[in-house]
């Protein structure tokens, strides 16, 4: 039986009780009445913060909300000295797993926590010991976010502090949520507005390089990738090109626009989207390992014009925060569609901009001068050999009425109507044209310039300079070298007047001519003679040689000659290489129609010649003579004996300053001198085929050689016997065979290993 007594007391506990419920009731409502107070998102997560640390006694708090477009949970206030907004994976730490979990959690000590990330701590220098964390829910009863509250001043967490922190964050939700959804739509209201500049600014560029750069720059931006690439296709090549991509300075890349996932999507226009690129077979990994690079996730799009052509693709790496979604691709699209237009205009722009630069690069290369007058009757354009043929610099022409700047040369003007009325072209041969500095002859051709569509654009005028230096220097280019004419027409009569200089002689000859000759008649001798004539020629000249003459079906020439070149016996033994090389292309040719091939010999020689125009007053011929030219003949002839094709002498050897495979083959003395000269075989136009082993041939025919000069004709016998067996076709080694058996069976008196020449 209850006692008075009992039962008030039981009283004043309900009372008190009613009074601690109606005293957290006004609490809650003075909340979510303080929350609601605020204007922006960021202002009521402070409040919230603020009045959950001061009820629940903590020493620091903090909510993050739930990012549903990156997955992540993200706070914008937190106690203490950090002001930013901090994001984490909402799967990730404590609060992520309360807000997978939707349960709170109560955690006496942080750092025994496996799920507790202690580096905020180091970078913010505050020291977590207890943790108290509760999820916020809506109205609805979803999860939206989680509020934290840390480091209880007094005592330890209890349930009792969990159910408050419910509580309190439930009143707020409401309001929290509403906030959010407010904030997301002023977001997405200022992205569409960025975006609607961001194009203004984008499609307003017709520069390639620049537009690329500002596409890739902010579509990145704007998925909040990476990085990207923006590709085109070059119809040319079938090609896709990029010159940016984001993160690295690469500079041009080119692909088949068939190949790899961006190939895949170009052909078959159709968006690709991989959440996990290393599980993806169409992905090629080999960039990453070059760039050390890691590509997580890729989104590619087709990029098409407003025919629907696909033009491009657009790719962008590594969405921050997970993959890229179903709105990544909507936006990349929308952005795509509306830049597509600018990107087609300034590729046009920039083949139009490679013509014009083409043209112009076309026109100042031209020997022949060029003016251009626009349909107002003012010069638009005259290249460099229009101002060197005029005697006139740029200023004097570009932009000038031509009323005034032919004032001395009406009749061009004159000319230049009659072609604009008539629409016909008009060429005058051999006239002359006033310049500043006297009169010039010239050849003039005069055009119309008419668009596509019929329409009069303007003339064009085409100067061929045929004054008198240019008529001689024409006729005199095709008797000597071209450098040396120039020299003549300089007037540099000392250079041509006769004097001693250092050259290397060459001389040629074709084996067998007689015979070549009686086979193919008076015409095809002639015909013969202009084709081999023209290649060999042309290999003296690429190495600054100067044909001295032609001899029947031989030829004389100098390196050296009249000025020269510092290396003139290198110059000489490469074109004599490229000779011999050109006639095996000769008589590759000859051979598949039919015809006999063609042999020659080549002498060089190293020495002091007399150089200068000789004859008589009638005629006159610039040429050399010497003991120096008579020698390279000799070795010229000798290459019939050695088996040879090309023969150099000691003196053309001993300034070699290239690299060659070369045998000494022999010291002679030659027919009309007394003193002996080593003379050498150049093999480097020699294929595997030709002369197989050739290095090791080389060695051996060396030792033999050695052995030969000393008198051991027995070792030297076996060393040349030694060289065919790796080349049998060695003809000189069977040469010196015969020799030394002919010294064995008949020594001489006095040996010193010089051959005497009987012949030229």
């Amino acid at each position: 039986m209850t006692t008075k007594k009992e039962s008030g007391k039981s009283q004043l506990l309900q009372a008190g009780d009613m009074a601690q419920k109606m005293s957290q009731l006004e609490m809650l409502l003075s909340i979510s009445r303080q929350v609601a107070a605020n204007e922006t998102l960021e202002e009521m997560l402070k409040t919230i913060v603020e009045l959950t640390t001061e009820r629940i006694h903590s020493e620091r708090g903090s909510i993050f909300l739930n990012d549903e477009r990156t997955g992540e949970l993200y706070t914008r206030y937190a106690q203490g000295h950090v002001r930013r907004e901090i994001r984490i994976l909402n799967n990730q730490g404590i609060a992520g797993h309360v807000f997978q979990a939707g349960q709170g959690v109560i955690i006496p000590d942080a750092y025994q926590d496996s799920r507790f990330d202690p580096s905020v701590d180091k970078e913010t220098g505050f020291v977590t010991r207890s943790i108290l964390c509760a999820p916020i829910r809506s109205a609805k009863g979803s999860v939206i976010g989680v509020v934290q509250s840390l480091n209880k001043r007094e005592g330890t967490y209890d349930e009792e502090d969990l159910k408050l922190l419910e509580a309190m964050t439930q009143q707020a939700a409401i309001i929290l949520e509403n906030a959010q959804q407010i904030e997301r739509m002023e977001i997405t209201r200022r992205l569409e507005m960025d975006f609607l500049e961001m194009v203004s600014d984008i499609t307003s560029e017709i520069e390639i390089d620049s537009l690329l750069q500002k596409v890739i720059r902010e579509a990145t931006r704007l998925l909040q990738a990476d990085r990207g690439t923006l590709f085109l296709n070059d119809e040319k090549t079938n090609e896709l090109f990029s010159r940016v991509a984001m993160g690295g300075s690469i500079g041009e890349i080119r692909l088949p626009n068939h190949v790899g996932i961006a190939g895949a999507v170009f052909t078959s226009g159709e968006t690709i989207n991989i959440p996990y690129a290393y599980a993806d077979l169409r992905f090629n990994p080999a960039f990453d390992k070059k760039t050390g690079y890691f590509t997580r996730s890729i989104i590619c799009i087709p990029v098409s014009n407003k025919e629907g052509r696909t033009i491009g693709v657009t790719q962008m790496l590594n969405k921050r925060g997970g993959a890229f979604t179903q709105e990544d691709e909507s936006r990349l699209k929308a952005f795509t569609a509306q830049v597509a237009i600018a990107l087609e205009n300034a590729k046009l722009f920039e083949d139009i901009q490679r013509m014009k630069n083409y043209n112009e690069s076309v026109l100042e290369s031209m020997t022949n001068g060029v003016i251009t007058i626009n349909e107002d009757g003012v010069i638009a354009t005259a290249n460099a050999a229009s101002l060197k043929i005029l005697q006139v610099v740029s200023g004097d022409v570009l932009k000038k009425p031509a009323k005034d700047f032919f004032v001395g040369n009406m009749w061009i003007l004159e000319k230049v109507e009659q072609v604009a009325k008539a629409g016909q072209e008009q060429v005058l041969m051999d006239v002359e044209i006033a310049t500043p500095k006297g009169k010039v002859s010239a050849n003039l051709t005069i055009l119309p310039l008419v668009s596509g569509d019929g329409k009069h654009l303007g003339t064009l005028i085409m100067i061929e300079d045929i004054s008198s230096e240019k008529r001689m220097k024409s006729t005199m280019s095709r008797y000597m070298d071209p450098g040396l004419a120039d020299q003549l027409l300089g007037e540099e009569e000392d250079l041509l007047g006769g004097k001693s200089v250092l050259a290397t002689v060459c001389f040629t000859d074709i084996r067998s001519f007689t015979t070549l000759s009686e086979e193919l008649g008076p015409q095809g001798t002639v015909k013969l003679l202009n084709e081999y004539f023209t290649l060999m020629v042309d290999c003296i000249q690429e190495e600054g040689g100067m044909l001295d003459k032609f001899i029947g079906d031989a030829m004389m020439a100098a390196f050296g000659l009249p000025i020269p070149k510092g290396d003139d016996e290198d110059r000489a033994t490469r074109a004599a290489i490229a000779m011999i090389n050109a006639l095996s292309g000769f008589n590759a040719r000859r051979a598949k129609e039919g015809k006999m091939p063609v042999q020659m010999g080549i002498g060089l020689n190293t020495d002091t010649v007399v150089s200068g125009n000789i004859g008589s007053p009638k005629r006159m011929d610039y040429t050399m003579i010497g003991d120096g030219v008579n020698l390279a003949a000799r070795l010229e002839s000798a290459c019939k004996q050695y088996s040879a094709q090309i023969l150099i002498s000691e003196n053309t050897y001993k300034k070699l300053r290239g690299t060659y495979r070369i045998r000494e083959v022999d010291k002679v003395i030659v027919k009309g001198k007394t003193k002996p000269v080593s003379i050498f075989e150049v093999l480097d136009y020699h294929t595997d085929e030709t002369f197989p082993n050739l290095m090791e041939a080389v060695n051996y025919f060396k030792n033999g050689f050695n052995h030969y000069q000393a008198g051991r004709f027995d070792k030297a016998i076996h060393a040349f016997q030694e060289t065919l067996s790796l080349n049998p076709a060695d003809q000189l080694s069977n040469t010196y065979i015969d020799r030394c058996q002919e010294l064995l069976q008949h020594p001489p008196e006095v040996w010193d290993g010089v051959y005497v020449m009987k012949t030229k």
